[in-house]
């Protein structure tokens, strides 16, 4: 048992690498039994691609999202099976899922199904190469918001904040031009850089209204129940503790931003001490050190990063 108040964070899209979880799944039967578990829930070989790849087949949205949950849940068991009770959570975008399987909102084998076809949905909602998605860094999000309003108004095409990741970076999001003309204002404006990201889709806009719409299908046949401890909803930064309010969350999230510094916030006022990123990399870690330099955010995505935490936690 941890002798301080654990707030746990989950990864979302881009955290994902060949070969994650395998260290992991080695040392810890229960993480090779999540692994079989979401492959028996898919009818399909999931681990095989997330452990031996190929990368272009790991890269595919439909088979990364459920790829990332899994590992992330494996980890969380591992975790838990130490001793480490978190009392709290939050997940960026598709880590929101993986959140509430820790939480109990939903059961592991319907999250995986779930998020299989939220990236099926995601991918096909707007076709190649019409969308895009570009990082924001040093400049304020009141400024972004302006600017994207306004190439909006000009252009009559979606461009929108789609991540608040941390006071140097927001993500937009939108259609290719609108994202390439509000990159160029952003720029005389005062951003830093505006980074292209190679994402195969506009996530987190109003061009993902159609996999909102499925998203919201596949909950409505899925049984949710309350949270056993408070999520936070990337949409508000608010935490939920009902299975009404967090199939709400899961849903608008699609189109929404993802309000992360917000989501973080959340955690640290409710009184949690440590965090820790529970499933593959250090995206949200690295995200930390630019919220709060001194808020300490730790990690288990494999033995060691496990064994370091635990020491850590006492």
């Amino acid at each position: 048992m941890s002798k301080k108040n654990v707030g746990l964070l989950f990864p979302g899209q881009g955290s994902q690498v060949v070969g994650m979880g395998r260290a992991l799944a080695e040392a810890f039967p229960m993480a090779a039994e999540t692994f079989a578990e979401a492959d028996e829930a898919l009818q399909f070989p999931l681990s095989r691609i997330f452990l031996d790849g190929p990368e272009d087949e790991l890269r595919l949205t439909e088979n990364t999202q459920p790829a990332i949950l899994t590992v992330s849940v494996a980890a969380y068991r591992v975790l838990t099976a130490h001793g480490v009770n978190a009392w709290l959570a939050a997940g960026h975008s598709l880590g929101e899922w993986s959140a509430h399987v820790a939480a109990g909102t939903l059961e592991f084998a319907d999250a995986v199904r779930a998020v299989k076809a939220r990236g099926r949905a995601m991918q096909l909602a707007v076709p190649a190469g019409e969308g895009a998605m570009a990082a924001v860094l040093a400049l304020d999000a009141g400024t972004i918001a302006t600017v994207c309003a306004e190439v909006a108004a000009e252009t009559g095409l979606v461009v929108a904040a789609a991540n608040f990741n941390s006071p140097d970076q927001t993500v937009i999001s939108g259609a290719k031009a609108a994202v390439e003309r509000a990159a160029e204002a952003l720029k005389a404006r005062g951003a830093r850089r505006v980074v292209p990201l190679p994402v195969s889709a506009p996530f987190h806009c109003a061009l993902m209204e159609p996999a909102e719409r499925e998203v919201e299908r596949v909950l409505g046949e899925i049984a949710l129940d309350d949270p056993g401890f408070p999520v936070a909803a990337n949409v508000t930064g608010a935490l939920l503790m009902t299975a009404a309010d967090a199939k709400r969350a899961l849903t608008e999230q699609v189109t929404g931003t993802v309000r992360w510094v917000s989501c973080v916030a959340a955690l640290l006022e409710l009184g949690a001490e440590v965090l820790v990123e529970v499933g593959p990399g250090k995206v949200l870690s690295g995200l930390m050190r630019q919220i709060d330099r001194e808020q300490k955010c730790l990690n288990v995505e494999d033995p060691a990063s496990l064994e370091k935490t635990l020491a850590e936690l006492g």
